[in-house]
């Protein structure tokens, strides 16, 4: 067993209890913070995109004037943050990696801000930390469960401050620390991942992994539920009672996915030491009017991203392989394609070699077989 020192980033979510006024306070500031996005959002469409540090230069000028002096009352780092935020969406537009920026709205978008943690020169610091209490920009001391100072730790970098459809307040706390991660080198991991929605995961050892099926779960319910809110006149006390429950069921998906992906991410990177899968389009896939919700159901791209984070935290290589890569077509025992396995309903075949396969399962071999080529280069 050898022991390494590894300097990661952690996240911390907690739920925090505000008070009405502190409610208020930051009620204003994400709400602040999209006016600013999309303010300087609709500036750059009108004259072209500038930079972030002229954007920041002009917010205390929208400050000072009457018609916006109420942006006075929301956390300046904030605000910033939010032109930092349109800068990384419009250097993702230039690079080819996304498309052209959209205006956020209240109901679509999601409802927080980003504080960053700094140092004053007079020696105070603009985020503390003291039990089980945050002291916020604007918002002064707040209580905060499950985690303490203690066993939270490192160095604070920044803090976002989110509220939920239902009502509920988090603040998700990140901090760099120095893990030390134990390494047992004798323990010679190696698997290749086929994700699919049959079964939420195949690996080259021969695990089939249980697609959860979570909105599946809830889908009668919320059919039920908007139902009656189709009956009720919208902004009525029962119309917004319904959107409310309607909102809880969202939230109770929500939590029991990312349950599940955080369960079975950590379990393969604390088992493995290399892992390989596909690097799918998922963002093309979901426009798929038949499949596009059962894709957003599993969450391939929340669980590789769980992955590819927790295997920097364990020691772990996460390799990924071309989208464009054969790998359900291709006899993982002597190379040959077969076109026919294009066909989705194609679950068995048996190649010209005498091999048979599973479709799934002969994906991840040859996923793993790819990722090892990949990584020696």
């Amino acid at each position: 067993m050898i022991k390494r020192f590894v300097p990661i980033e952690r996240g911390y979510k907690c739920r925090i209890y505000p008070n009405q006024k502190q409610k208020d306070i930051i009620n204003q500031t994400i709400g602040s913070s999209r006016w600013v996005y999309n303010y300087f959002l609709d500036k750059a469409k009108q004259n072209g995109y500038a930079n972030k540090t002229q954007y920041i230069k002009d917010l205390p000028k929208l400050k000072n004037q009457e018609e916006t002096s109420w942006l006075k009352n929301a956390d300046s780092i904030a605000l910033q943050q939010s032109i930092r935020d349109l800068d990384k969406a419009f250097q993702d537009f230039f690079n080819g990696d996304k498309g052209f920026p959209n205006f956020k709205s209240k109901k679509g978008s999601r409802l927080s801000y980003r504080t960053e943690y700094f140092k004053r020169s007079s020696g105070t610091e603009s985020i503390e930390i003291k039990g089980n209490k945050i002291k916020l920009p604007k918002v002064s001391w707040i209580k905060f469960s499950n985690y303490s100072e203690e066993n939270i730790g490192g160095k604070l970098n920044n803090v976002t401050v989110s509220k939920s459809r239902t009502g509920k307040y988090y603040i998700s706390i990140n901090v760099e620390k120095i893990k030390v991660v134990e390494v047992n080198y004798s323990n010679d991991g190696q698997i290749g991942i086929d994700l699919g929605l049959k079964d939420f995961a195949i690996t080259s050892e021969g695990e089939k992994i249980e697609n959860p099926k979570h909105l599946s779960k809830y889908e009668n319910k919320l059919a039920r539920l908007q139902k009656q809110l189709a009956r009720k006149k919208e902004g009525s006390n029962n119309w917004q009672k319904l959107k409310h429950k309607i909102a809880k069921v969202h939230e109770k998906i929500k939590n029991v996915r990312t349950d599940f992906l955080h369960k079975l991410s950590t379990r393969l990177v604390k088992e493995n030491q290399f892992i390989c899968l596909e690097n799918l389009n998922i963002e093309g896939m979901v426009k798929n009017s038949k499949l596009g919700k059962h894709i957003t159901d599993v969450s391939w791209g929340k669980f590789t991203d769980m992955l590819e984070y927790k295997g920097d935290w364990y020691n772990c290589i996460i390799q990924k392989v071309d989208r464009f890569f054969a790998s359900s077509q291709t006899c993982n025992e002597c190379g040959t394609k077969n076109p026919n396995v294009k066909d989705l309903s194609v679950r068995n075949w048996t190649c010209e070699c005498g091999a048979e396969h599973d479709r799934d399962l002969n994906a991840s071999l040859n996923i793993l077989q790819e990722g090892k080529k990949l990584l020696a280069g």
